[in-house]
This record gives C-alpha cells, sequence and structure tokens, in this order.
C-alpha cells in the first residue's frame, strides 16, 4: 500500500516533525501495543474537518456514543508512513489486509443509559490478526485507553479458541457479581487493568483487536458533543486475513 508523498503533503497528512513511537508487550500474555507521540503534522485539520462536515450517528454495539466517517486519505496515509511498523510489531503482511475503516468517535453517553456490555471491557474481533487503534483529537482530561485482564479466566485476549469460555464465564461472573451502572476506569470485581495510556492531543495508540480494552471515563467526565472541545477520538479497525 504504497502512497505518493505528495499526495498525502498537499492535504498536511504527513509526520510532525517530533514525531516518535514505542512499542510495550503488556500483561502476562505480553500482546503487543505500538504508542505513536506526535503522529501528524497539522492534526488540527482533522478537528475542522469534523466540524464542517457533521454527519454523527449512535454507534451502538460496544461504543456509548456516536460515529462518523473519516476522509480514506486517512487510512492511506496511516499505512503510508507506519505500515512497517505494523506489519512488523503484529506479524502481518501488506498482502494480508482485507479491509480497514476508520470514524471519528465522541463518547456522549451518561452512565445511567449504558447497556451492560458497555460498562465492560470489550474485544472488537476475535481474529488475531485484525488490528485497532485510537488516535486521540483530545485532551489528557478527556480520559485515554486501558487493556485489561478477564479475573475469572486469566485471558487479556479472546480468540475464536476462547471465545465461548469467555462468554459462558463472564456470564456466570455478571450473574454473581453486577457490573457496576458505570464507566470502566481502573480495575473492579471482575477486571484487572494491566496498562493504561493517557489521552494527549496527537497520540495514537494501537493493539490487537482480540485485546480487552475499554476507554477511560472518569466519574466528573463531561459529554460534551462538540468536536472542538469533547472527548473527540479517530478510530481505526484493520481487518486481515492469516498470514500462512
Amino acid at each position: 500500500m504504497h502512497i505518493p508523498v505528495t499526495v498525502t503533503e498537499k492535504n498536511n497528512l504527513r509526520l510532525h516533525d517530533r514525531f516518535s513511537y514505542r512499542v510495550e508487550y503488556v500483561g502476562n500474555e505480553k500482546q503487543p501495543v505500538i504508542i505513536v507521540d506526535n503522529y501528524l503534522h497539522s492534526a488540527e485539520v482533522l478537528i475542522n474537518y469534523c466540524e464542517k462536515n457533521l454527519s454523527f450517528v449512535s454507534a451502538g454495539s460496544f461504543y456509548p456514543g456516536v460515529r462518523m466517517p473519516v476522509p480514506a486519505l486517512y487510512g492511506k496515509a496511516m499505512f503510508h508512513y507506519l505500515g512497517e511498523l505494523i506489519f512488523k510489531v503484529f506479524s502481518v503482511r501488506a498482502q494480508d489486509i482485507r479491509s480497514g475503516r476508520s470514524l471519528y468517535s465522541m463518547v456522549i453517553t451518561p452512565p445511567a443509559e449504558l447497556k451492560v456490555a458497555q460498562r465492560l471491557p470489550h474485544c472488537d474481533s476475535a481474529d488475531m490478526s485484525d488490528l485497532a487503534c485510537v488516535h486521540y483529537l483530545c485532551d489528557s482530561h478527556h480520559g485515554g485507553t486501558s487493556l485489561y485482564r478477564h479475573k475469572s479466566t486469566g485471558y487479556e485476549y479472546i480468540n475464536h479458541e476462547r471465545k465461548d469460555n469467555y462468554v459462558q464465564t463472564l456470564e456466570r461472573d455478571l450473574a454473581a457479581t453486577d457490573a457496576p451502572l458505570t464507566y470502566m476506569n481502573g480495575s473492579n470485581d471482575l477486571f484487572e487493568q494491566i496498562a493504561s495510556y493517557e489521552a494527549k492531543f496527537n497520540r495514537m495508540v494501537m493493539y490487537r483487536s482480540t485485546s480487552l480494552h475499554s476507554g477511560n471515563i472518569p466519574p466528573d467526565f463531561k459529554f460534551d458533543p462538540n468536536p472542538r472541545t469533547g472527548r473527540l477520538t479517530l478510530n481505526t479497525f484493520i481487518n486481515c486475513q492469516q498470514s500462512s
């Protein structure tokens, strides 16, 4: 997926002058996480685009808020600049990529309206080759993202082999201990927080879609629907086939 640099430069989607990254291997199961700081030059243009093209709709599913599409160029720029790093860290190849989508996302659902699944860590896919990332277009007071371990099973990721046992065990857990009517923001009776990444403007965090994770939404969180002042993130989901 080679994208000419001139295309991305024309749209300000090029790497920041102070771009940096690190890779961590989290928890007992050592799942990889890429943390990028100062990701894109002029990342503010992404907020400007969102403000000018407001078309948020309810996300449904696990995400407690609203989402809207991102220009296709954003995903192309990601693979132009970060492709080699992504392929190496997560052991996937360019030819393995089947699809990808990026979405503006905003948390706006108050705790009293949360579904049970939205009060717990979750995974986005049971395919070990699928990837997810969050690019923060907001500051630290909006809360970051954490990875978790399910205490009863010890699972830190959920793949196809683990899925049935995890679901059955979690159902028993919930029958014995209700999930609190709050957002995840640290450990509780059911899950242990094993890594946490603070929100920081123009930071991106990428992990396998199988990893149990949740946004850090504090008790005093302001459910602000304004992209300029609320918890605006860009979430990208990359679907891959298993390398042979």
